[in-house]
Order: C-alpha cells, then structure tokens, then sequence
C-alpha cells in the first residue's frame, strides 16, 4: 500500500536536515554572495533625487542652482555637541526655554579647545544671559546664522550669493571669484566664494570677537557663542564653507572652523538644510531691536 506523505501545517517546522539555504536550492556561500550582490546594488543606485548621483538644476550661468528657503532642523541652535535635554536658565519658564536633547554636529569627537579656553567656555556658559549676543539681538555671525531656528534665504547670481536670515534681519554677501580681504572686523565677517564642481566653498573671516569697549555692562559681550551652551570664539575666527545640493529639497551644509586662539585644530560641523515648501513662503520681520531696549537702555529711560 502507498504510504502518503504528511504535509508541514503552518505550526510545525521543516526538519532540521532541511535548512532555508537548502530550502532555496543554494549553498551558504551562494547565498552569501547573492545577499552582498543585492546590497551592493542598494548602495550604487540611491533612490531617485538623492546622494552624489544627484544633478542639481541650474542657474543661467550653469552653476547649481541653491536660491530659495532653507533651515536647519537639529538642535545645533542649543548645542553643536552631543547633548542630554537639561532645565533652561530661567527657573519660571520651565520646559517652555529647556533644552532638547541632541546628537550633535561636530565631526571627529568633542571642539578640540584650548585648556584654557575650556575653562573660559564653562565660565560663560555659565553667564550666558549676559554674554550670548543672541540675548541682545546683536547679528549671529557665521556659522551661527545657517543654523539658528530661523529660516534663511539664498539669493544667487553670478558675481554675489545674498543670505539673509529672519533673525534680526542678518544678510550676508558672499563675493564669488575674490580674495579682497575685509576691509574691517564685522559682526557677519567678509565671505569671498568660488565653486568646486558642484559645490559652493565659502571662505570667511574678519569677525568681531566682542563689542567695543565704549558700550557699558547691560550691552557688552567679551566673546562670540557659537550656541546657547557657550561654544564660543574669538576675533581669530576663520570659517570655511561646502555647501552642496544633495536633493530637491536638501543642502549639505559644512563648516570648518578655526581660532588659534581657542582651539588646538579646527574642526567641522555638518548638517542638512531643508527647503521651506510653504506656499509663498517669505522671511517674516523679526526685528528684535524693540524687545530688548529696555534690557539695554533702561535704565536711561525718564522715568
């Protein structure tokens, strides 16, 4: 009599004899070699639109084309390193001015500070209130500006790229194909840029390090924040700039940044910048002057 053979149910398992590789009619080393094939395909063809394969449309001068509205979506505003979440400086704000957490910007490990200028760091962190220009509405510098949680603007032509953030106004002139040196020391810097295929090299300095001594204590700041947790700089800050289009609607953004006066090596942040898609999108009118005259002036104000 012919014996028929019991079917597997969904509950039972193959027999052990019979593994998935043997199941697929392969050895494991097929099977191997078929897994790293299929990767490999992955990794050369990114999904349309994205990564180095990308071509980003072009201006009439046939550079890449970068106008439009960008921001940054990170915490790099609060922090350019890794960070915990941690309670704000002011005790009756609470969660609304806390700090959220974040896994920072900074490629190659922690800001390669100076010892001392570690120690100078805590210290005006510590009294960040009063020496963060943010606080004052004096203009962010570079690279602070790109990525404050502001949206900023690129105006593009052949001769000058325009960046204007919404924070207090701030504009930046880059001049493209120039070595003109800054004729004086800026809140902004002077920017001098020029392309590298498809990327824009932004090349800056001639930064204010801190107010002039005329102003009294309620307006002064002694250093530049490169954040709220204090990262700072000094008048010796170089910046250098990539910026490339990876996507529609993504930048690349780097930054190298030295000061021999603070740090033992420069060192880059890197981010995305993302395109605002909004209908009519436009830089609001953000001109925090009015909200901290009476923080700086008050007192001489008439009573």
């Amino acid at each position: 009599m012919t014996q028929i053979r019991k079917l597997p149910t969904a509950n039972s398992q193959l027999p052990r004899s019979r593994s998935p590789k043997r199941v697929l009619g392969v050895g494991s080393w097929k099977l191997e070699v078929i897994v790293m094939a299929i990767g490999l395909l992955v990794a050369v063809f990114p999904r349309p639109g994205e990564g180095q394969a990308y071509r980003a449309p072009r201006t009439a001068g046939g550079q890449p084309d970068l106008n439009g509205f960008w921001q940054a979506l990170n915490t790099a505003h609060w922090d350019l390193e890794a960070h915990e979440a941690a309670s704000g400086p002011v005790l009756q704000l609470g969660a609304a001015y806390a700090v959220p957490p974040g896994l920072g910007v900074v490629m190659d490990g922690p800001i390669p500070y100076r010892p001392d200028a570690l120690a100078m760091k805590k210290k005006y962190a510590a009294d960040a209130l009063r020496e963060d220009a943010e606080i004052k509405c004096y203009l962010p510098g570079v690279p602070r500006m790109m990525y404050m949680p502001y949206p900023v603007q690129i105006v593009q032509s052949d001769a000058t790229i325009m960046m204007m953030s919404e924070f207090a106004s701030a504009l930046r002139t880059i001049y493209m194909n120039s070595t003109t040196r800054p004729p004086a020391d800026t809140w902004m810097g002077w920017s001098n840029g020029k392309w590298d295929g498809d990327t824009l090299v932004i090349d800056s300095n001639g930064f204010m390090g801190s107010t002039v001594g005329a102003l009294d204590q309620e307006g002064t700041i002694h250093v530049r924040f490169l954040d709220r947790a204090g990262n700072f700089h000094t008048d010796g800050l170089h910046v250098v700039e990539r910026i490339r289009r990876t996507g529609p609607d993504h930048l690349l953004y780097q930054a190298t940044i030295e000061d021999p006066n603070v740090y033992t090596r420069p060192w880059t942040i890197s981010m995305p910048l993302y395109r605002r898609l909004e209908p009519n999108m436009q830089l609001g009118e953000f001109k925090c002057e009015e909200f901290v005259g009476d923080l700086l002036f008050g007192k001489y104000q008439r009573k």
